[in-house]
C-alpha cells in the first residue's frame, strides 16, 4: 500500500486518481500508524514551505517521516520535496526535514532574465542526470508539468535530473538514499508521470 500524507496541503485527489488508475492501492492518510504500515509514502504539497512545515510539526508527522525514511521508499512531490531539503528561505527562513542536503531559494533572484514569468508554471522537458530505478519507464527529454516560484539548490550529488528554465537549470528531481523527490507534478504529467509513478511502485 501506498500512503499519501495528508497534513492539509497538497491536492490529494488527482494524485490518489492517478496511483488508482494504474492499478496500485493508495491510502490517503495523517495517521503516524497507516504511515508505518504503508509499504511506500508519498509527501505531496502546494503552498508556503513555512505553513507545510507548521502544519507537519502540529501533526505530529516530521519525526515519522524521518524515521520512515529509513527503511521504505518516500517520495516528495512539488513542495512536498522542497520539504525534504535542510532548509527554506521562501520568506524567511524555515528548517526542512533534512532528509536531501541542499536548500530552496526564490527562482526570482536566479533567472538574469528578468521578463520570465514567476511562477515557472507549464510543460519543460526533463534532461536525465543520472541513472536511476525512479526512471526505469521514462525517457531523457520527456516533458513534465512544473508550477513553482522557488527551487532546490547545493543539491548536486543528489540530483538525478534538470530542466532549464531561461539560465536556470532548475532541479527536477532527486535522490537520497530511500527518498526521492519531482519539483514537477507526476500526477499532472500525462502519461510520462505516470510511469514514474508505477516504477516509484516498483522501488
Amino acid at each position: 500500500m501506498i500512503a499519501i500524507v495528508d497534513y492539509g496541503v497538497g491536492n490529494l485527489f488527482s494524485l490518489s486518481s492517478s496511483l488508482r488508475a494504474l492499478g496500485l492501492e493508495a491510502e490517503v492518510t495523517g495517521d503516524p500508524e497507516r504511515l508505518r504500515a504503508a509499504g511506500r509514502i508519498i509527501l505531496p504539497g502546494v503552498g508556503a514551505f513555512g505553513d507545510a512545515r507548521a502544519k507537519l510539526d502540529a501533526a505530529g508527522l516530521a519525526p515519522v517521516l524521518r524515521e520512515e525514511a529509513e527503511r521504505k521508499p518516500l517520495l516528495g512531490i512539488c513542495l512536498g520535496m522542497q520539504l525534504l531539503f535542510d532548509r527554506s528561505f521562501e520568506y524567511g527562513e524555515h528548517p526542512g526535514l533534512g532528509l536531501v542536503p541542499g536548500q530552496v531559494v526564490d527562482l526570482r533572484g536566479a533567472l538574469r532574465d528578468k521578463t520570465l514569468k514567476v511562477p515557472h508554471m507549464g510543460w519543460n522537458s526533463l534532461q536525465v542526470r543520472r541513472d536511476d530505478p525512479l526512471f526505469r519507464y521514462f525517457s531523457d527529454g520527456e516533458y513534465v508539468y512544473y508550477v513553482h516560484s522557488f527551487y532546490a539548490r547545493d543539491c548536486g550529488e543528489s540530483t538525478l535530473g534538470t530542466s532549464r528554465y531561461g539560465d536556470v537549470d532548475v532541479t527536477g528531481v532527486v535522490r537520497n538514499g530511500n527518498v526521492w523527490g519531482t519539483q514537477f507534478h507526476p500526477e499532472k504529467s500525462g502519461d510520462a508521470g505516470l510511469r514514474l509513478l508505477r516504477a516509484f511502485a516498483e522501488l
